[in-house]
């Protein structure tokens, strides 16, 4: 058993004998990172304030406004929701490749190893009134 955690992969999914595959250690903090991210507020009927409000972002102008209140969000979620993790810096900026795209960068460290990790987490802005044209 790993002292880091260990739940069930998300999507979940099973191996040949029918069982839960399982993720623990750095994969279950970053799994658990993305869900938390990915959850709107209001989502789990039992634990109703999990997640963010990212999702009221999509619309907005990507602006100084906009970056700061994106980084203001994940830091709260992952300070009350995600113990295992202490947030040391949130970066956020306009994908190079995409200008549609929020690159939402968080540099954090795991408490109980004292290691660094990174997660990037793409927000994709306002694709309904300027969608980007395929090539």
């Amino acid at each position: 058993m790993s002292f880091l955690g260990r739940g069930w992969s998300f999507p979940p999914r099973f191996d040949a004998k029918r069982s839960v595959l399982m993720v623990e250690d750095l994969a279950d903090i970053q799994e658990s990172l993305r869900i938390l991210l990915a959850t709107r507020c209001g989502e789990r009927v039992m634990q109703p304030s999990y997640g963010t409000y990212l999702h009221r972002l999509v619309f907005a102008e990507l602006n100084e406004q906009t970056l700061t209140e994106a980084k203001d969000m994940l830091q709260k979620a992952v300070m009350f929701f995600e113990p295992r993790v202490e947030l040391e810096q949130i970066d956020a900026h306009i994908s190079e490749q995409d200008w549609a795209c929020l690159q939402l960068q968080l540099i954090y460290r795991v408490r109980s190893t004292n290691t660094r990790h990174n997660l990037v987490y793409p927000l994709y802005l306002d694709q309904a009134s300027n969608p980007v044209r395929a090539v």
